[in-house]
């Protein structure tokens, strides 16, 4: 149970950081810097929804205890890491220009976070499959 536990709460908190990280603590660029809305806004609002899906496979996965589901929702957070991985860099990108603070601080720092979660999410999966 503390193993679940620990593992829901680590899942929770990269899922709220790729949340609202980008919105109050690695904030992307402003609307109007580079055109009216540049990419990384849009990248932005997709990364609120990923972290959101994240955050709620977390919660669940302390409530539902049958080891189907959560091996289940482990998978589920997987590839939900990978998507928020690809959605960074290939799907939703920064903007063009390099030297823009997307590109410097937002995209690096989610890049960090999807890696955890897909790392966490991998070796959770693992152990569920040994037991």
């Amino acid at each position: 149970m503390k193993k679940t536990i620990l593992f829901s709460a680590i899942i929770v908190i990269l899922g709220v950081l790729i949340s609202i990280g980008p919105i109050f603590i690695f904030k992307g660029c402003a609307a109007g810097c580079c055109s009216v809305y540049p990419e990384c806004f849009w990248m932005i609002k997709a990364m609120q929804g990923l972290g959101m899906i994240i955050t709620a496979l977390g919660i669940f996965y302390v409530i539902y205890n049958d080891p189907k589901i959560q091996l289940g929702m482990t998978i589920s957070i997987f590839f939900t890491g990978i998507i928020t991985l690809l959605s960074a860099h290939v799907i939703l990108h920064g903007c063009e220009l390099k030297s823009m603070e997307c590109n410097l601080v937002t995209v690096p720092v989610l890049t960090g976070l999807a890696i955890a979660v897909i790392v966490v999410s991998g070796i959770k999966f693992v152990s569920l499959r040994k037991s």
